[in-house]
């Protein structure tokens, strides 16, 4: 009986950690550059009540009896699919179709990876600078800040496909003036650690940064100028899964009560 109790409290503990996760997706329904998190289960360790080879009589059996301790958290997963193409009236607003990310420098002085290219210029030491709206600058396929000095009128500075910046000539003519957007891709990009402000960690699990400016073997992303990478966060799907968690949160806490019903009746044989 009290195997039940806390049975039922594993599943409670981890469908509050689901809502939470469902919770957080809705509120970024609007976070440019954000990605959908979806819970994974898996369940507790099984006592054994009877062997495959016992019974009463002591005949072979060939189905045993074990019963589960219920269930956790194994992992959040993040779905990596693209978000919907949001025009912006900015020259510097940036979507990625494709796998790879943007480069960015920390205040800490690390690199973090983002598909949220909400950018801008900047006053850097040396020109104006491309940033995030944080402030952080943008990295070039070098992993240096993108820096451009006075000589250059911002408004007239465009970006191909391929993210390499370029400048009209007298004839109007875009040309390229050297500078160009990083992007970069992950062998397993749900190792990536989630940080604040929509950036990514590096780590262990995600592997090392792949370059798509010197790695010709993977598929190149393209830079499209003008648009925004929307948040891939379905609100039906969300609400129907938040419906789902509050109703296996209901039926776990109702086996609770029911198990206390049964050990109260339990208690009360002796009188």
């Amino acid at each position: 009986m009290v195997r039940s109790l806390w049975t039922a409290a594993t599943g409670m503990v981890a469908q509050q950690t689901n809502l939470d996760t469902i919770a957080n997706n809705l509120a970024n329904v609007n976070t440019q550059g954000y990605k959908t998190q979806v819970n994974e289960f898996k369940s507790l360790l099984y006592q054994t009540l009877q062997a495959e080879t016992t019974s009463a009589n002591g005949s072979q059996k060939p189905i045993g009896a074990q019963v589960g301790l219920g269930t956790r958290n194994s992992a959040i997963t993040t779905i990596f699919k693209e978000g919907n193409m949001v025009p912006s009236e900015s020259d510097t607003a940036f979507a990625l179709d494709g796998k790879g990310f943007f480069a960015v420098r920390g205040e800490d002085g690390n690199t973090y990876y983002t598909r949220n290219g909400n950018f801008q210029f900047t006053l850097a030491t040396n020109g104006n600078m491309l940033s995030t709206t944080d402030g952080l600058p943008v990295l070039d396929t070098n992993g240096q800040p993108i820096i451009l000095n006075d000589s250059y009128i911002l408004s007239k500075i465009t970006v191909n496909k391929d993210g390499q910046l370029c400048y009209p000539d007298e004839n109007n003519n875009p040309q390229l003036i050297g500078k160009t957007i990083g992007v970069f891709q992950f062998n397993n990009p749900n190792g990536l650690e989630r940080m604040a402000q929509s950036l990514y960690g590096q780590t262990a699990a995600s592997g090392q940064p792949i370059n798509e400016a010197t790695n010709p073997n993977v598929e190149k992303t393209s830079v499209i100028q003008g648009y925004l990478e929307g948040s891939n966060v379905q609100v039906v799907d969300e609400m129907v899964n938040m419906i789902v968690a509050q109703r296996a949160y209901e039926l776990n806490s109702k086996a609770i009560t029911a198990s206390d019903e049964m050990l109260q009746q339990a208690n009360n044989l002796r009188r």
